[in-house]
């Protein structure tokens, strides 16, 4: 579990992040939303180190980060399995050896070992004989499912996924969104999600942060967020592509 604790942070004076208090929960996808300018980047990267608040902490089963040294900082990042929204693959490198990076960056595995292990996690992904594809000869979302092996191949206790169907086509990003949720529950992980797509809110959002200009705004699952009364959350799932079906989706709840 990470507990985000009354995080503040201000850039020249500006408040970005605004007393923010959450639990992101294990074995559970939790959701980050809201508009561009919400605080949503800055937020993730008070969580995973990257950026110090100005007060409040960010506690990894109790531990904050805040207060952690660098070779603590170091062993907790290990535990971090990160999905770039743009995949982030070395394009130099071919499939078995961009999910190989993190073992050779952190393990002692023999070689062998390591290409046991990329051939675990690239089964998990439905990725069985493309180990010698480079990135520019496979699809988006097969870059997606690489990105997620590679995310998962240390066998980490925390997720962050950054806009995981950003460029997808509907079909594809309903095989990623499930391919998270499996994971997530298959392996208890914590995973966190960044991201403005409605349909995913509505298919892995077990627990969702609604964000708006530095405050959290609304907080709840996604059968809750249909009957939300927030009307700044209302106004943005409405302004989605989702808005006719979550429109049908209330008129039915009000009917029950």
């Amino acid at each position: 579990m990470i507990e985000i604790r009354n995080i503040k942070k201000s850039f020249d004076g500006r408040t970005i992040l605004n007393d923010i208090s959450a639990r992101m929960e294990e074995g559970k996808c939790n959701l980050i939303i809201g508009a561009s300018g919400s605080g949503k980047t800055v937020l993730t990267k008070c969580m995973v180190g990257l950026l110090t608040p100005d007060s409040g902490g960010v506690f990894f089963e109790g531990n904050n980060i805040v207060d952690m040294n660098n070779d603590e900082r170091v062993n907790l990042r290990r535990q971090i399995g990160m999905l770039f929204q743009g995949g982030a693959l070395f394009d130099s490198m071919n499939v078995e050896q961009n999910v190989l990076f993190p073992l050779d960056m952190f393990t002692k595995l023999s070689l062998k070992e390591k290409k046991q292990r990329v051939n675990e996690v690239l089964s998990k992904v439905n990725l069985e004989g493309v180990n010698t594809k480079f990135p520019s000869e496979i699809s988006g979302g097969m870059k997606k499912r690489v990105g997620i092996a590679r995310a998962i191949v240390l066998n980490p206790k925390y997720l962050f996924c950054d806009e995981p169907n950003s460029g997808l086509d509907p079909q594809t990003s309903l095989l990623i969104d499930r391919l998270i949720k499996d994971i997530t529950q298959e392996y208890k992980i914590t995973t966190i999600v960044v991201t403005h797509d409605m349909n995913s809110v509505m298919e892995i959002g077990d627990n969702i942060m609604y964000m708006y200009k530095g405050d959290k705004e609304w907080e709840g699952s996604n059968k809750d967020i249909i009957q939300s009364k927030n009307e700044r959350l209302n106004n943005f799932i409405f302004a989605s592509d989702f808005l006719q079906d979550a429109k049908e989706m209330r008129m039915l709840a009000k009917d029950k």
